[in-house]
């Protein structure tokens, strides 16, 4: 399977773009930034410096991907979905000039393994998504989720658990995912 890049696409030759990868137009893959093997990469996506992406994930149109995140293998990002750097943005230093790079707290975000990011969620810098989170469209998360927790709402809160195949589970450890029948969610690394 060979990578693919829609001509309108602005990939910097300083990145890293894995085997098997879809990269869909408009999309902006900035210097030093790594992608993984058979990943798609939507229409408009901004993928900023030095972030990380594994292998099989899928991130939907528009989505923005700032420096800081980290993102692991078979990771689900909605479209629109905007991953934040910068705990304390402002535009200007208490003096008045300009902030540089070298000005901004720059805050790391990890996303991991299975996780799923519903469309038009903010993830604010400095989190970590634990493995097989389900975070719901519109979610501003502003601290780290477990894994397999269901969040939702602005502030985002924890409102159960979902299973491997991403449904809700009906109670807080379930032997097995009443969906698809993997074994407990909450120790399953598959």
């Amino acid at each position: 399977m060979s990578t693919s890049i829609h001509p309108t696409a602005e990939v910097s030759p300083a990145s890293e773009i894995g085997e098997g990868t879809v990269i869909w137009a408009f999309a902006q893959i900035r210097e030093d930034a790594k992608i993984g093997q058979s990943c798609i990469i939507g229409t408009g996506v901004y993928v900023d410096k030095k972030v990380v992406i594994g292998d099989l994930v899928k991130i939907q149109n528009a989505a923005q991907l700032f420096e800081g995140c980290e993102i692991e293998d078979k990771v689900f990002i909605g479209p629109g979905v905007i991953v934040a750097n910068d705990g304390y943005p402002r535009s200007t230093n208490p003096d008045g000039t300009l902030k540089s790079e070298s000005d901004w707290n720059l805050m790391l975000t990890r996303i991991n393994r299975g996780a799923s990011v519903g469309a038009r969620a903010v993830l604010i810098g400095g989190i970590t998504i634990g493995r097989y989170a389900m975070i719901g469209a519109g979610a501003v998360v502003t601290k780290d989720v477990p894994e397999h927790a269901v969040v939702v709402g602005n502030p985002g809160v924890v409102i159960g658990l979902a299973g491997v195949c991403g449904h809700p589970q009906p109670d807080d450890s379930p032997s097995t995912c009443s969906t698809c029948g993997a074994g407990n969610p909450m120790e399953s690394t598959t």
